[in-house]
């Protein structure tokens, strides 16, 4: 696929640009998928994208504009109705609005890291890619560290595979993420403290969302255990019942479907321990599932941890096995 060349500057769509390279939108389209008569329903009705105009009238979209447009493309592959995206892209901070100065300083050295793990991800290099990974947890947290820098750079990865090679990139970061996450978890789940059962619902989240989720979940008094991908949500009474967890958690990142809140009441009924939603799911069904006995714990890798602590300390459960 041939270099992209903007208007205004020199600029691919996949790198961190400011707002001076702008897009018409027959070029948006094209690298979005997204036709021009969809761009426009987006921005007119539902205000989701808003493109500056030239004074002919043409739309000029930012490459922070397409990044959304790919963000809106996400939640409707979830199941989210294109009606409801606003609300869940307005969660998070605006490119738009104004910064404090650390945080737009933090947020470039996050960047920084990003374009050093993209040098060694094109270049297939596992070994480099294990030094910055060590780097970057030698500076931050564990939620800083996926949250903010590694899920994000994997989520652009996911989205831009046009070129040649883009794929093969991908899977390789994918993999190596999920060899280092899993190691962690098997390393916590080793030592005898308490535990909790992470279990996705399938078809609803890709490994490493479900591994990192675990990994975020988890404290020194606390250890998650997560179930294979796949595992057949009617089999879990069985494995509770077994390994007589603190709770059971179900992941979810995809829309609820209209029959989440019975299927999830059903299996409450039958477990000993409290039955827990997290990922975007939680979210999205917590008007759903008020007066129900299942706590929702969202998918801020900050506060899922505490509302898991404060969920489990007013159900105090059985005593886990190690």
């Amino acid at each position: 696929m041939p270099e992209i060349t903007a208007p205004l500057r020199e600029t691919t769509p996949d790198s961190h640009t400011d707002c001076e390279g702008l897009f018409p939108i027959r070029e948006v389209a094209r690298l979005t998928g997204v036709n021009p008569v969809t761009l426009r329903a987006w921005e007119r009705r539902y205000g989701l994208i808003q493109p500056v105009r030239t004074e002919s009238g043409h739309r000029l979209y930012s490459s922070t504009d397409i990044e959304t447009v790919h963000s809106i493309l996400d939640w409707i592959e979830r199941g989210v109705a294109v009606s409801k995206v606003g609300k869940l892209l307005a969660r998070d901070p605006q490119p738009n609005e104004p910064a404090t100065a650390s945080r737009s300083d933090t947020e470039l050295e996050w960047r920084q890291w990003q374009a050093q793990l993209r040098q060694a991800i094109s270049a297939f290099d596992d070994r480099e890619l294990d030094r910055l990974y060590g780097q970057i947890f030698s500076v931050y947290s564990t939620t800083v560290v996926f949250q903010d820098i590694l899920v994000p750079l994997w989520q652009q990865l996911l989205r831009h595979q046009g070129r040649f090679g883009q794929a093969s990139e991908w899977l390789f970061f994918d993999n190596f993420l999920r060899s280092r996450v899993a190691r962690c978890l098997q390393m916590a789940c080793a030592s005898p403290v308490p535990r909790v059962l992470l279990s996705a619902i399938a078809g609803e989240c890709r490994e490493l969302e479900l591994l990192v989720a675990g990994l975020l979940m988890s404290s020194e008094k606390l250890a998650v255990k997560v179930l294979g991908v796949g595992q057949p949500l009617d089999e879990l009474t069985l494995i509770c019942e077994r390994t007589r967890p603190q709770a059971l958690v179900l992941f979810s990142n995809h829309a609820p479907g209209a029959e989440l809140a019975s299927r999830l009441n059903r299996l409450a009924f039958t477990l000993d321990c409290p039955l827990l939603l997290a990922g975007e799911a939680s979210e999205l069904a917590e008007l759903s599932l008020e007066g129900a006995s299942i706590g929702c714990l969202g998918n801020d890798g900050r506060l899922m941890p505490r509302r898991l602590q404060q969920l489990l300390s007013g159900h105090p459960g059985t005593e886990p096995q190690a």
